[in-house]
């Protein structure tokens, strides 16, 4: 709540910087770029989208912009205009693990389903080669694979990305999913488990386990599960919203 608070205002406290700043200078397109970043945080894409297609203007060899108006563009529900910023960044970014990533999610958006296989593949296999690291690609994958109901060819993705990335809640509850429509239980109970203790205050985690327990009959456990689910949702209702 405070956090947010605090970080909206001081990115509106750097906007009005920048207004004031620019009665006297020329602002340059890295300028321009901060002031697009800045709207991103505020959530404003539409202001955000503008600046960083002004900056682009001015300098478009600036690949973090490309990604970021990706990014905007994404958020605005315009795909195909983010992916080709995307594949602009890729252009000057080979091997960005994080925009072809992003491709992905585009094309898998427009229900482009083999393209966006193809990019999460591509991601994937740059990861490989590369120091840089990233379990959204594994995590998509997955994703996509479950929303095909093909949990068999989910799961070697997310235990790829677990033995790189054990703390990352959502790749057990995405595995713990899987072995629940394998009718693996036991294997989906551990996962889901583990999702849990990663993010004890994630109302639906408690509800999925919920329904492993009460699946393997185990009642009281079952029952915890559901009360916490129930706990956490009414205090995230309490809250106002623009708050969280």
């Amino acid at each position: 709540g405070s956090l947010v608070a605090y970080r909206d205002a001081k990115v509106k406290e750097s906007l009005a910087e920048f207004t004031a700043g620019a009665r006297y200078h020329v602002p340059n397109a890295f300028d321009l770029k901060i002031v697009g970043l800045d709207y991103i945080l505020l959530k404003d894409y539409i202001d955000a989208d503008h600046w960083l297609t002004r900056s682009l203007q001015w300098d478009p060899r600036d690949a973090q912009a490309w990604y970021y108006l990706g990014r905007t563009k994404y958020s605005e529900s315009q795909f195909p205009e983010a992916i080709e910023a995307f594949t602009q960044c890729l252009k000057l970014e080979a091997r960005n693990i994080q925009a072809e990533n992003n491709v992905g999610l585009s094309y898998e958006a427009l229900g482009q389903q083999d393209q966006a296989i193809q990019a999460f593949k591509n991601a994937i296999a740059w990861e490989d080669q590369s120091p840089a690291k990233a379990p959204e690609p594994f995590i998509e994958l997955a994703h996509l694979y479950l929303n095909q109901n093909q949990p068999e060819k989910a799961v070697p993705y997310l235990s790829q990305s677990i033995a790189i990335f054990p703390r990352v809640s959502k790749a057990h509850e995405t595995l713990g999913k899987a072995y629940s429509l394998l009718h693996r239980l036991p294997e989906a109970q551990a996962e889901l488990e583990k999702a849990v203790a990663l993010e004890p205050e994630t109302a639906s985690l408690h509800c999925m386990l919920g329904q492993i327990y009460r699946q393997e009959r185990m009642v009281s456990e079952a029952k915890s599960e559901f009360d916490r689910c129930a706990a956490l949702q009414e205090t995230q209702a309490a809250i106002p919203s623009g708050t969280e």
